[in-house]
């Protein structure tokens, strides 16, 4: 059996919203249909019933992206009721994982065409309450939020797996002894960039507003802060000696990515140009505590199967969960040139919709590689419980 290549067509995603900002009033299924129905009215000569399946990453799934939202996607974004779709859950790197997963069924000649991507309301994800064990129990029961981090935990873990997301970037901080001035200029660069890239047009390409509400460009993008302003902000998780704020950190966000995958056929059904093709991915686990660092064997692993090294890059989309994250897996590939890390600014900025945001990544680097006519990307993220995801594309 042969194997195919994957070949990305075009790549969309809605402007990120803050948490409880302009996006808050959306339903995810909405979202998810939104950005499905975008891509496919931008290849109008392919025939939406020519996709294959619809994969969507979703990290919480607990409220109304619940019983598969890439269906409901499909459904709502008002594809044929032929075409199918299924929701994966890799925590952060879910959408990324959907993208992962599209291609491999392509690669193996289960589909020609798929769209994978990605989606997450942070703000609208539900508080849930477990059942009693029994009938008519004596006592309180307890509330747990489903917007971000650990609930309702087996208690048979250990104590040191599962601490809070914050807390495993202080150990990131630690172990690479990064210091807090180190992490807010990180921060203030990755806002810095973001914005240059909105206001040269750099985004003009793969957003697409959400009809109706007001938010044409990322919510969370601070063009005033300044080193002053985030030297202000008080430790998240260690109030004494704490490195970690909510200004070096990405925020809890709103947002939907989509990706058009496509084999040879598939690619000559659209009648377009590819963005880029799919060479390789790899996912590695780690330490759950350490999970920040989870990116650093899974990059290597793929440039390994990609055949390329770090001195091949042309851009590098890498998830800024926190700056001490990105900063830690950075430290780890000294042979990797910084100034490709990141052009257009990164999470901390623009935003962390958990499901999305990989897909958003994968998108970036595709639309990236285009623009600059030729060269090899990857995107990659850490993920929550200790695992990391990465995906090399070429042009």
């Amino acid at each position: 059996m042969s194997i195919r290549d994957v070949y990305i067509v075009d790549a969309v995603r809605t402007p990120i919203g803050k948490f409880g900002g302009a996006l808050s009033s959306v339903r995810p299924d909405d979202l998810a249909a939104h950005v499905v129905k975008a891509l496919v009215d931008r290849s109008p000569d392919l025939d939406p019933a020519r996709v294959d399946d619809v994969y969507f990453g979703d990290a919480n799934g607990a409220g109304e992206d619940n019983r598969d939202v890439a269906r409901m996607a499909v459904l709502l974004a008002g594809l044929p009721t032929s075409v199918p779709g299924v929701t994966v859950n890799r925590l952060c790197g879910s959408g990324l994982e959907a993208v992962v997963q599209a291609a491999r069924a392509i690669a193996l000649g289960d589909a020609s065409v798929a769209i994978a991507g990605g989606v997450e309301s942070m703000s609208r994800a539900p508080w849930v309450l477990q059942k009693p064990e029994r009938a008519f129990p004596a006592g309180h029961q307890q509330l747990h939020s489903t917007t971000l981090g650990w609930r309702m935990t087996n208690p048979r873990m250990p104590a040191e797996w599962t601490v809070a997301l914050g807390e495993g970037a202080e150990l990131v901080a630690d172990k690479h002894a990064l210091t807090r001035e180190a992490q807010d200029a990180f921060a203030l660069a990755s806002h810095r960039k973001a914005a240059e890239a909105w206001a040269k047009g750099l985004y003009d390409d793969e957003v697409v507003p959400y009809p109706g509400v007001e938010l044409a460009r990322d919510e969370c993008i601070r063009d005033d802060t300044s080193p002053e302003a985030l030297a202000r902000l008080k430790p998240s998780f260690r109030p004494d000696g704490g490195t970690v704020t909510a200004g070096n950190a990405s925020p809890l966000n709103d947002g939907a990515a989509a990706l058009l995958l496509v084999d040879e056929e598939g690619l000559r059904a659209t009648g377009r140009e590819p963005l880029a093709r799919i060479r390789a991915s790899a996912v590695t686990g780690i330490e759950p505590q350490l999970f920040g660092l989870g990116p650093v064997e899974a990059v290597r692993k793929a440039l390994a199967k990609a055949g390329r090294g770090f001195g091949d890059l042309t851009t590098f989309e890498l998830n800024e969960a926190f700056a001490a994250q990105a900063l830690g897996c950075l430290a780890e590939w000294p042979e990797l040139d910084p100034a490709v890390v990141n052009p257009r600014g990164g999470a901390i900025a623009i935003g962390h919709p958990l499901g999305a945001s990989g897909a958003r990544l994968a998108g970036a680097v595709a639309h990236q590689l285009a623009a600059a006519g030729s060269g090899t990307g990857l995107a990659a993220l850490c993920i929550g419980v200790g695992q990391g995801l990465a995906l090399v594309l070429e042009r």
